[in-house]
């Protein structure tokens, strides 16, 4: 069986302008990043402003497994499979973390013959913007400090600085660190950290911000600390905020890409969904929408975490109107929420995949309650059975679901046309309603509850005495009014990942709160979660190589 990347290699691709003339972009609105990657211009977005915008498609998934359920492929190949059947469509992703990708998952370009191209660049330093996003973080950090060094007029208590700096990698030995050691000309000494950049403040507001100057006034109003009376620090208190958004320049401009069969793709911002709000930027999303018919784009992990983010989050905040959703399941995952373990998730149990079904059930549940019609996406593995695949269909047939088995990975966008004929019928029959789950104008606590019970279907919610503090700080600062963005596992509906299934009568712990007013938006980390993730044993990066000629090996 070939490798993704053997066959991202045999792949002839359009040059870049050729996608371009075929989404009537001007020549004044694009720049190329060699033969195959552009950026976009966000005048695209003030010329076609009263286009309408085309039908934005959410795929989304159940609970994973930890090597992933392939919802980036589904994206892709459903993308392919509405140009096949002459739509003018695109795919909108976020752009990897060299976290994951040198990490336990891998690369994050789709696979098999539905992927977006040049993938060993996508998955490496891309167009750079990740890294700007690291320098810009960095150079706050970097500010702070060096504010409290010249005699610190704004008063900010050393003790009570939020703001850390980030890298774009696992590295466990950097979640908390002592800076400002060896002597008075090195600056003040304190407690400091380190997240991942797909973590940072600034990669959720690049993701969120409209143009250049909502990017300055969100980036102004970054809480990086408090004072000794309690009160908060801003950006626009320092006077940085011209600065930072000029080191996002040209990392707000989307990129434009290229899937395997020539599908426009655009891939812009990264946040992860477990510990961010885990959605591709809000201007690749219109940008795609005004320039395509049918726009196929994701969030990550199960619809526990990016699903809700980008309905209570990214729609509101960006005024979207999404039209179907895809939940994408697989046979090992429901296997593995039936309780085998990873070990087994290749062998045939129908008593196993029939109990995972209950997680299924639950997600269904979720975008029901966003009052969205959908498609659940069987995604299909080689080790699948017909035995597996029949317990599927049976199941979903016993209660009017809609099932499409998926052979994207194995042959592009024809294995996802039947998918495709049920998600445009999903459109063409104009039954969504949607509407977030909650109102801005209720309390934390409530907004916290409604995620908990309504997406989890968690019996209650437990609060630290730090968390509890920091709730009423926060609406005592008039932060009340924000939506939350829920930190927590991807592996279980729960906040502890060895609850599998769809448990009940569990409860939802909330550690901490951390204000993200630039993006817009409270940060509630629920049990162990981190935001600065380690590598496993046996990481990803063991496997890569490259040899005399620059051929990359091992990346997937």
């Amino acid at each position: 069986m070939k490798t993704d990347l053997a066959i991202a290699k045999e792949t002839k691709m359009k040059q870049i302008q050729s996608i371009i003339e075929e989404l009537d972009i001007l020549e004044s609105e694009w720049e190329p990043h060699g033969k195959y990657k552009a950026k976009l211009s966000l005048s695209i977005l003030d010329r076609l402003a009263n286009k309408p915008d085309g039908n934005l498609i959410l795929v989304t998934s159940i609970n994973p497994t930890p090597a992933g359920e392939g919802k980036s492929t589904v994206t892709v190949g459903l993308g392919q499979a509405l140009q096949q059947m002459g739509k003018k469509a695109a795919v909108a992703l976020r752009e990897p973390s060299l976290g994951p990708v040198m990490g336990l998952k891998g690369g994050a370009t789709g696979g098999g013959y539905s992927q977006v191209l040049p993938m060993e660049e996508i998955n490496l330093h891309f167009t750079g913007d990740i890294h700007a996003i690291t320098a810009t973080n960095n150079a706050l950090a970097a500010l702070i400090d060096n504010h409290i060094f010249q005699g610190n007029s704004a008063q900010i208590d050393t003790r009570r600085i939020t703001w850390k700096r980030v890298v774009d990698l696992n590295d466990r030995a950097l979640r908390e660190v002592i800076v400002g050691l060896g002597g008075v000309k090195q600056g003040v000494p304190r407690e400091d950290g380190f997240n991942i950049t797909v973590a940072s403040e600034i990669m959720a507001i690049l993701c969120l911000a409209k143009d250049y100057q909502d990017l300055k006034q969100r980036l102004a109003k970054i809480v990086i600390g408090y004072r000794t009376d309690g009160s908060p620090v801003t950006v626009s208190e320092l006077g940085v905020e011209g600065v930072l958004a000029m080191l996002l320049k040209d990392a707000i401009l989307p990129n434009l890409v290229q899937t395997i069969e020539g599908v426009p793709a655009f891939i812009h911002g990264g946040p992860f969904a477990n510990i961010a709000h885990g959605c591709n930027s809000l201007l690749a999303t219109k940008m795609a929408s005004k320039l395509a018919d049918y726009v196929v784009t994701e969030a990550g992990f199960g619809a526990d975490l990016g699903a809700e983010k980008f309905l209570n989050i990214k729609a509101r905040i960006g005024q979207l109107d999404p039209k179907a959703v895809v939940i994408v399941a697989t046979t090992r995952a429901l296997k593995m929420h039936g309780g085998l373990d990873k070990s087994e998730l290749t062998i045939e149990n129908i008593p196993a995949l029939i109990a995972g079904l209950a997680n299924l059930e639950k997600h269904i549940e979720t975008i029901k309650a966003f009052k969205l019609p959908f498609v659940v996406a069987l995604n299909h593995f080689t080790t699948d059975t017909a035995e597996e695949i029949k317990a599927i269909e049976d199941w979903c047939a016993e209660r009017g679901i809609e099932l499409a088995l998926t052979t994207v990975w194995a042959e592009g966008g024809q294995g996802g046309i039947e998918l495709a004929k049920k998600v445009i019928k999903c459109i063409e029959q104009d039954s969504s309603d949607y509407q977030p789950l909650y109102p801005l104008d209720i309390d934390l606590k409530s907004k916290i509850e409604t995620i908990a019970k309504k997406v989890y279907g968690a019996k209650d919610v437990k609060y630290s005495a730090l968390a509890d503090q920091q709730i009423k700080e926060f609406t005592k600062h008039g932060w009340s009014n924000l939506p939350i963005c829920m930190a927590k596992t991807q592996y279980s509906l729960s906040d502890q990942s060895e609850l599998i299934g769809r448990p009940s009568d569990f409860t939802i712990t909330i550690r901490e709160l951390r204000p993200s007013i630039g993006a817009g938006f409270i940060v509630a980390l629920t049990g162990e979660m981190l935001t600065m993730p380690g590598l496993p044993k046996k990481p990803a990066a063991l496997n890569m190589d490259i040899n005399a000629r620059g051929e990359i090996s091992g990346l997937f």
